[in-house]
């Protein structure tokens, strides 16, 4: 998702675009991850179910819901280098 946000915005000739782009890019990551995995882009929408789940009793959700915040800020770390990778491998040729 980090990557198509910095490959639509970068470009002048593709920024009129990035919002569609964004939006199409973040349609297909819910429609492709909530049937495989139930996925969730928000960790604000992980945390407020598994929270009001262990005011319930049940703690399982809430002892996972790091996943839902580690994981987008490592995948957001990764699309960064990898976009420097690209822009670097860009200028040089």
């Amino acid at each position: 998702f980090v990557l198509s946000v910095l490959g639509s915005t970068a470009d002048a000739k593709t920024a009129p675009f990035a919002g569609m782009i964004i939006g199409a890019t973040l349609a297909f990551v819910h429609i492709m991850g909530i049937p495989l995995t139930g996925t969730s882009v928000n960790p604000a929408r992980s945390f407020g179910p598994a929270a009001v789940m262990a005011i319930n009793g049940d703690v399982t959700a809430l002892s996972q819901v790091w996943v839902f915040i580690a994981a987008p800020l490592v995948g957001a770390a990764v699309a960064a280098l990898i976009w420097r990778f690209v822009c670097k491998a860009d200028d040089a040729a």
